[in-house]
This record gives C-alpha cells, structure tokens and sequence, in this order.
C-alpha cells in the first residue's frame, strides 16, 4: 500500500496555493491528508501529528506556511521522516517566509521549495516515495516526458514561426 502525504498548512488562508500540491497528489493517485496546525498557536497538536505520522502510514509531510513559518521545523523536531517546507507569500513578499524555512539547525532539515511552490512540493514527496514504489517512478517518468514534450512542441512551433521573420 503507497504511503500517504500529509500537506499541513498553517492557515487555512494557505488553500489557494495547498490546493496545487493536493491537485498534484490526486493527479499521481498518492493518498494524502490535509489539516490545518500553527506551531504558535497549536504547537502541541503540531507535534503530536508529526510523532506519531509515520505508524499513521505517511511517508512525507509538506508544510506550508507564512509569515514566521515555524511549522516545517517545529514538525521536522518530532519525526525522521522527510519534511518538505513550502514557504507562503504573505508580507515581505514571502522572503521572511522563505528565510524562516530554510534556515533550519542542523540535524532538524527542511527540504525548502520556492515561496508558493506547492505543486512542487507534491513532486518532491512523490519522488521521496517513488524510491521504494516503482509504479509511482513510472508516473513521474510519464510526466517528465508530456513535459519535455510540451516543450518539443512548443520549440518547432517556434521555429515554424521565424521561418517567416
């Protein structure tokens, strides 16, 4: 059974860039959960979800969250499995955000994404958990070729084009 992703958000305010995480998630059939947790303001339950996550079958958690963002550090303190930090556009245009993420001590990482990188952050989860899930790695191998398709597209597209510059 594939290991599920926790996407947890510090506001729900946070929605309109999660959902690109979660729309991602959906789109590679990887089960997940979503909640809303603050480190400030519900630090106890933030930690307690991240103690006890992987014997609740996860295998990644993406944490979301502006301002301050304490949430990827405070849940990376209390669980070895792999944190991804996506840090939310809020005041100073998401640098306080990002700087608070990726600034972590040593020995408690968070795989930082950039401000509002959701979607992402789901790729990273999925390609942590494709390490040990061979039909997951064919998907995400899947979607990097419709990728570089695309851009093949696009280029001969292009060149059609400046042909009749």
């Amino acid at each position: 059974m594939r290991k599920k992703v926790a996407v947890i958000m510090g506001s729900d305010s946070d929605l309109p860039v999660v959902s690109k995480a979660l729309t991602r998630l959906k789109s590679l059939s990887i089960p997940y959960e979503a909640h809303v947790m603050s480190a400030h303001r519900t630090p106890q339950a933030a930690a307690d979800f991240a103690a006890h996550a992987e014997e609740n079958g996860f295998g990644v958690i993406i944490a979301c969250a502006g301002m301050a963002a304490h949430l990827g550090g405070v849940l990376a303190a209390y669980t070895t499995l792999p944190v991804i930090g996506v840090p939310i556009r809020s005041s100073f245009d998401g640098l306080d955000a990002l700087l608070a993420t990726v600034q972590m001590p040593t020995g408690i990482p968070v795989a930082t994404v950039a401000v509002n990188g959701a979607e992402n952050a789901a790729v990273l989860a999925a390609e942590m958990l494709a390490l040990s899930d061979d039909g997951l790695k064919e998907q995400l191998r899947a979607m990097k070729d419709s990728m570089r398709e695309g851009v093949e597209k696009k280029d001969a597209a292009l060149q059609e084009k400046l042909k009749e510059l």
